[in-house]
């Protein structure tokens, strides 16, 4: 893992009319790290995320994505940036009317001119790597909740991107199932070395896979606690933050 920051938030500021998200919110991603956006509900990590991804601009503050300030970049500049992301949403995302090889062709055709045939050994390549060779001409709707995020991350890995998002991916899972996308996470780091940035509110998930995480809390509308999350929850001595680690109960 290079400690080189792929990502660097500074200072942001989100506002929706006259309610403030988050206020004056830094941090840095490394190069190569699973981070975890972590904290209670309403906290403002979602809101983080579509900042992050250029989804949203913040009333204040500027983002780097590789050196490149994506809240500042218009046009072909922009585009150029967000080719860098891939981005499995909470739901998946996937286009119901399309197979899964279609939802990864659409991105394809979109950013890409490579041939047909090209096209159909990549888009065959992106499904084994998540478990689901054979499954390209199958609808969403004849697939179960897990396998759907396992496509809509093939899809997010179409153009192999620099940076991989994800916003609650266990959201909706059984606990089997949630363990075994937490696991495609850490093999894909582990195998690749791409960046993952990840909201989450699923804490096993958190201690297994992050790397490094931000607790964020409505209280001050920023990060109460950063680092390892297992240094946090064995040390942090602020009651949030160890009620939350700990499963405690407020």
């Amino acid at each position: 893992m290079n400690s080189e920051p792929i990502i660097k938030v500074e200072n942001v500021t989100v506002r929706y009319d006259d309610r403030t998200i988050l206020e004056d919110v830094s941090f840095n991603i490394n190069r190569g790290e699973i981070f975890m956006i972590v904290g209670g509900s309403g906290c403002g990590k979602s809101t983080m995320l579509r900042q992050i991804i250029g989804l949203e601009t913040p009333v204040e503050g500027r983002i780097y994505i590789d050196g490149e300030n994506i809240c500042a970049a218009r046009g072909k500049q922009k585009k150029e940036i967000l080719k860098k992301f891939g981005v499995l949403f909470q739901s998946g995302g996937l286009f119901a009317s399309m197979t899964l090889a279609e939802n990864i062709a659409i991105v394809l055709e979109t950013y890409t001119d490579i041939s047909q045939e090209c096209m159909a050994e990549l888009i065959d390549m992106k499904l084994a790597s998540v478990g689901l060779r054979g499954y390209d001409g199958f609808l969403p709707s004849e697939i179960s909740g897990g396998m759907k995020k396992r496509a809509a991350l093939a899809r997010a890995m179409a153009l192999d991107p620099m940076i991989l998002c994800f916003d609650e991916p266990s959201s909706g899972l059984d606990p089997v199932t949630a363990a075994s996308m937490d696991a495609i996470i850490r093999e894909m780091n582990s195998a690749l070395g791409t960046t993952m940035v990840v909201v989450s509110h699923d804490l096993e998930g958190v201690l297994t896979t992050a790397h490094n995480v931000i607790m964020l809390d409505k209280s001050v509308c920023g990060i109460i606690a950063q680092g390892d999350p297992r240094k946090l929850k064995a040390e942090n001595k602020n009651p949030i933050v160890h009620s939350f680690f700990n499963r405690i109960a407020e």
